[in-house]
């Protein structure tokens, strides 16, 4: 059954080993992945019989608030949280804004985190991402090296903020034996994600300009050079991943979450499958004064394969399509 504010019912095994009803709040769940998780659990026809889940949206709370975050537990009462909502931004805000997304992001993440140990949340997972990596490291890089260096300049006050998720997860369990842990997806895409220009990330910005490019017959301009190396994943592939990980995973040290490192693509490679998925044959330019960030930041799902070794990724250029596709008949409502 699923209510106007996102619930549906399962039944499962609390850490106690009883059998009850839990509630699973998602955070930042009118986002890309929080409407991705919802589309799958609906898609499994209300998943596992027994959970709740409630998709809370930054219209509802602003969890930087830590009065705002409380009463939103108060309110839910959940005993699982799925931890989602940040601020976030593409590499041009980001050099422009370190202080402002280290600020809003160590409040909220310390106020859910603090929050769920106060109300007794069983589980909670938390999305990093894969910025929090140092920036001179080998490659591929894995779970282990996260905090073996400092991150990239351009984006040292997020990647501060999301690798603290996974000292707090560790202090948690140090003290209080809580199971809390974090998961870092490599470049996410797909419906519903914020596709403005100036400040989206790259796949996002790519599938606007290449929609305006088209509809107003003039060529697309791509910021850099197109060499920057980088793994997508599909927000829908992302988000029963994340299921997994709630429903599975009993680990407090993060996994990572992508595809293969055979499956990294140029920025160029992304362009050209968002001129095919929308058909667009016009000319292409690559403003080469425009910073490519980070060139390289190639991730080893290892883990993840030991634990599903048969998972199936969306092909890229199908995912690209349906994105496009939906781009295109949501253009009025799409965040932009």
């Amino acid at each position: 059954m699923i209510k106007s504010l996102s619930v549906l019912w399962i039944y499962t095994i609390t850490m106690d080993g009883s059998v009850g009803p839990m509630r699973v709040l998602v955070t930042g769940g009118s986002g890309l992945v929080g409407r991705a998780i919802e589309r799958v659990v609906k898609e499994e026809g209300g998943g596992r019989e027994g959970e709740t889940w409630i998709f809370l949206s930054s219209k509802e709370t602003n969890l930087v608030s830590a009065e705002e975050t409380r009463a939103a537990f108060e309110r839910h009462r959940p005993t699982h949280v799925i931890h989602l909502a940040a601020m976030v931004g593409g590499l041009y805000r980001n050099m422009r804004q370190n202080l402002d997304f280290w600020r809003n992001n160590v409040h909220i993440n310390d106020n859910v985190l603090h929050t769920s140990q106060e109300f007794g949340v069983v589980k909670v997972v938390s999305c990093l991402s894969t910025c929090v990596f140092p920036d001179k490291t080998t490659y591929p890089i894995d779970e282990t090296v996260m905090h073996s260096g400092p991150p990239h300049e351009s984006n040292y006050g997020y990647a501060y903020a999301k690798r603290m998720i996974d000292v707090h997860n560790r202090a948690l369990f140090q003290q209080y034996g809580l199971k809390y842990t974090a998961v870092i997806p490599t470049n996410m895409f797909g419906p519903h994600d914020n596709y403005n220009i100036e400040d989206g990330h790259v796949m996002p910005g790519l599938i606007h300009k290449t929609y305006l490019a088209k509809k107003e017959g003039k060529p697309l301009q791509v910021w850099g050079s197109g060499r920057a190396l980088r793994q997508f994943i599909y927000s829908l592939d992302l988000a029963r991943l994340f299921l997994w990980v709630l429903r599975e995973y009993d680990e407090v040290e993060p996994i990572i979450l992508s595809v293969g490192e055979e499956d990294e693509l140029t920025v160029k490679e992304a362009v050209d499958a968002v001129v095919e998925g929308f058909g667009f044959e016009g000319d292409v330019i690559y403003d080469t004064s425009k910073s490519d960030g980070q060139i390289k930041k190639t991730a080893n799902n290892a883990k993840l394969r030991k634990y599903l070794p048969d998972f199936k990724f969306t092909p890229f250029k199908q995912a690209v399509k349906e994105t496009c596709d939906w781009f295109a008949a949501n253009y009025d409502s799409a965040r932009k």
